[in-house]
């Protein structure tokens, strides 16, 4: 009995401390996003609507293509060296990072290589996007070899490095986008604005390179650091079996292309969307700034908003792979489920308040981040629009990552494909018979997720016996969302009319709103002590709500 209860109290402190790791990696997301929509206002207002339209266009493809060589690289490195490590195999893991440097030097240089020679090409819609997609094109090489960095320390369950490689590299990324921006529209100041625009455009993505470069030198040097540990770590391996760099780099394509494929499709339908919304409004005969205006609120601000809390996905996705991994691999299937409810569970804590909370705020957080009054009403319209893919691409993003940790890489990419297929089936149709414009692009996104988000709920289901507390998970902090939505609301409109300061007011109603969701949600079981103190920061969330008589002793 003394012993069944140390292994249950074992499994809870690893559990606890994935998630805290998981709660590292989000809290970094959130501050990168953060910083990112900061600089962003200051960037729209030097480059301007038509300077945004090409800097948009430009990282769509260049995003597609990132999909395609290195993005999807930390999440299948971790897993393939996190199986390694579980059973203390660590020559074999290293040759696992070796094999994964070679193969992005190959991959990233190809892509680099196309990315720059083929640019007028890819943006052949939007050609004077060329320039700023040139300058994206050595990011893609750079990019290969931090990705591999961070999923060789992912594997090691240290997500500190990953997170502080994060923050640098957006701090540097807003610096150097605002500074060379100024400085190149500054150089063409004698010239036509069309001039200007791509001018500012080119140094925007001037500043995405700086920023990747910044983590890239990060991570090698705390490689380096530990680079002693790891060796004396290889000379006390005593595992029977070494692979051989063969059937490694052999491992590596079988469990890196499905992982490409999975992620490619997953996001390439933001590219697809923007095609698609091109050529119809070609069709209709719409003015070409125009469309290209309202596509880069779409995408530049709406979607930069709505991506602040799905990053807590993303980050809790990177978390997931290697944890689900190794206990998968080990046969501990009660782990692994529990890893996959408290990864879900800490997810839409966070991301249904946060849907709520815009869908009500919508306009005042628009006009608090993007105060340019000519996009302002479309802006905050497609915030609320998109709101609800908030916990859908949570869900989804997670639900990825998770089938990919069991070993089922091919069934997102099934899943990726059948919803692709549905959403351009509703975007032609709501392009073509409505008047919807950038809303359509909106609905595209929620039948995305929304179909992602079912399909890979189901696989899961059935793959792990898996089945969700859906009243815990999603009815409660649904219950508390909604009262807190209300609260915000009446808050926000309520003071604006004794203090008609915007942003002052704003802060005010969130900080009251995220108060009464954390009582409400206490209040009502929304969660436990035990649960809370697994949050970063949960001793102190606990010390207060127990203070307040939210919890008891």
């Amino acid at each position: 009995m003394g012993k069944g209860m140390g292994s249950s109290s074992k499994e809870s402190k690893k559990t606890n401390s994935f998630v805290m790791q998981a709660g590292i990696l989000a809290a970094a997301g959130m501050i990168v996003k953060v910083i990112s929509l900061i600089y962003r206002s200051p960037l729209l207002s030097i480059i301007g609507l038509e300077g945004n339209n090409y800097y948009s266009a430009a990282i769509n493809i260049y995003t597609i293509i990132l999909l395609i060589s290195s993005y999807s690289i930390p999440s299948a490195i971790s897993k393939v060296i996190a199986q390694r490590l579980a059973f203390k195999e660590y020559k074999n893991a290293q040759k696992v990072f070796h094999c994964a440097l070679l193969y992005v030097l190959i991959v990233g240089g190809i892509a680099a290589i196309i990315t720059f020679v083929a640019a007028p090409v890819l943006v052949s819609k939007n050609p004077n996007a060329t320039a700023a997609l040139r300058v994206l094109a050595p990011t893609i090489f750079f990019s290969g070899f931090l990705g591999v960095l961070r999923g060789y320390f992912q594997a090691h369950s240290s997500m500190v490095h990953t997170s502080i490689s994060q923050i640098l590299e957006q701090i540097m990324n807003a610096v150097v986008s605002i500074l060379a921006a100024y400085l190149l529209i500054h150089f063409a100041a004698g010239e036509d604005a069309t001039t200007q625009a791509i001018y500012g455009s080119a140094g925007s993505a001037i500043g995405t390179g700086a920023g990747v470069l910044t983590g890239l030198l990060f991570m090698f040097g705390m490689y380096m650091l530990n680079r002693k540990y790891l060796h004396r770590r290889m000379g006390r391996d005593r595992s029977k079996h070494e692979e051989s760099y063969g059937e490694i780099l052999k491992v590596i394509f079988t469990i890196v292309t499905p992982f490409i494929l999975s992620t490619f499709i997953y996001n390439c339908s933001t590219v697809v969307n923007m095609y698609i919304y091109y050529y119809v409004m070609d069709y209709k005969q719409v003015d070409t700034v125009l469309y290209g205006n309202h596509y880069g609120i779409f995408s530049t601000q709406a979607v930069a908003v709505v991506n602040i809390p799905i990053a807590i996905a993303s980050a809790m996705s990177s978390a997931t792979i290697p944890s689900v991994s190794t206990t998968f691999v080990r046969k501990e299937y009660g782990r692994t489920r529990t890893q996959v409810t408290k990864a879900i569970q800490m997810t839409m804590l966070v991301s249904i308040p946060a849907m709520v909370g815009m869908a009500a705020l919508a306009k005042p957080i628009m006009q608090f981040i993007f105060p340019q009054k000519d996009s302002l009403d479309m802006a905050s319209g497609l915030l609320a629009a998109l709101s609800i893919t908030v916990v859908l691409y949570g869900l989804s993003t997670l639900t990825n990552a998770v089938l990919q940790g069991i070993g089922r890489v091919n069934t997102p990419v099934i899943h990726a494909v059948i919803a692709l297929v549905v959403q351009v089936a509703g975007l032609m149709a709501l392009l073509l018979y409505t008047n919807l414009d950038t809303y359509a692009l909106a609905c595209a996104n929620i039948i995305y997720s929304l179909v992602m988000c079912l399909l890979n709920q189901w696989s899961v289901r059935k793959h792990l016996k898996y089945k969700l507390d859906f009243v815990k998970i999603f009815l409660k902090p649904g219950f508390a969302a909604l009262v807190m939505g209300a609260v915000a609301y009446g808050v926000y409109h309520g003071l604006y009319i004794l203090i008609p300061v915007s942003r002052l007011v704003l802060l005010i109603a969130i900080g009251i709103a995220a108060c009464v969701y954390f009582v409400v949600l206490l209040l009502i079981g929304g969660v436990s002590e035990a649960e809370l103190k697994a949050f970063p920061k949960g001793a102190m969330l606990v010390h207060y709500a127990k203070k307040f008589h939210l919890l008891h002793a």
